[in-house]
């Protein structure tokens, strides 16, 4: 057995006989997006990039959550625009958005082991995936609109060609949690297994990835970017523009107080 680890500030990247585990590990947050775990995230696909000897990557959380989404405390991650908002074209333009290219332009399949909660950028991030297994008892959220914001990181690419039309425009508008064995009959996911099973199961996949055709899988890859996603920079800028947008909004303020304060919030449409 081949095995090594490496440990950043908020992800653990292990490798063990050709499968990379990028763990993200800020579990006492729920695995919120903070500037570091941003930067860390990066540096961890840099890695198994560069290395050789990783052939499949699994993508997971530790603790109770895949991930909660960004981290409304850290919101600007220090950046904020002349009018005291948080820099939110900044933060996905130059922090989440690599990550997006990182994974799909990644000439190795990386599989997302979906063991809670993934919600807002983290279920961007799943779905950024080539495939998702996911624990039964997780779901996925597109929270955004639920403080004021729209789609980011490309779930407004992702979700759409996963589900069409209808169920994107639901997830987007409505906020409301899509629990995992809904996701699997949606055609959002590949597989839901059961909580205690979720390391077996997504190893013995992972397994099965490290030991194949990792040319052909890239080669698929770049099939499938073509086809779906060729307009993948273009769609992330919008986001991003529209983001800032929203984030100067009224309702954004209000969203963002009501959801730390734990009430309903009570948007103008301003």
């Amino acid at each position: 057995m081949s095995e090594s680890s490496i440990e950043l500030e908020t992800v653990n990247l292990r490798l063990v006989d050709g499968v990379a585990t990028i763990e993200l590990n800020r579990p006492q947050a729920l695995n919120a997006w903070n500037k570091q775990f941003a930067l860390d995230l990066l540096a961890a696909f840099a890695q198994v990039a560069a290395d050789d000897a990783v052939r499949a990557v699994v993508l997971t959380g530790a603790g109770r959550a895949f991930s909660s989404g960004a981290d409304l405390k850290d919101a600007g991650g220090g950046d904020f625009t002349p009018d005291g908002r948080p820099d939110v074209y900044k933060v996905l333009t130059e922090r989440y958005h690599p990550i997006m290219h990182a994974i799909r332009e990644l000439d190795k399949p990386v599989i997302a082991s979906v063991n809670g909660p993934a919600v807002g950028i983290g279920c961007s991030l799943a779905l950024c995936c080539d495939l998702i297994v996911a624990a039964r008892s997780s779901y996925f959220l597109l929270a955004f609109v639920n403080i004021g914001l729209v789609p980011d990181g490309g779930s407004s690419l992702f979700v759409p060609s996963r589900v069409g039309f209808a169920r994107a425009s639901e997830l987007a508008l409505l906020g409301e949690r899509l629990p995992a064995v809904q996701a699997l009959e949606w055609g959002l996911i590949n597989r839901v297994v059961a909580d205690e099973r979720l390391p077996e199961e997504v190893a013995a996949l992972a397994a099965r990835l490290a030991a194949g055709p990792t040319r052909a899988y890239a080669g698929a890859k770049r099939q499938l970017n073509s086809w779906l996603y060729p307009r993948m920079a273009e769609q992330l800028e919008l986001e991003a523009q529209i983001q800032r947008e929203m984030a100067g909004s009224v309702d954004f303020v209000e969203g963002a107080i009501a959801f730390v304060e734990k009430r309903p919030a009570r948007f103008q449409g301003k």
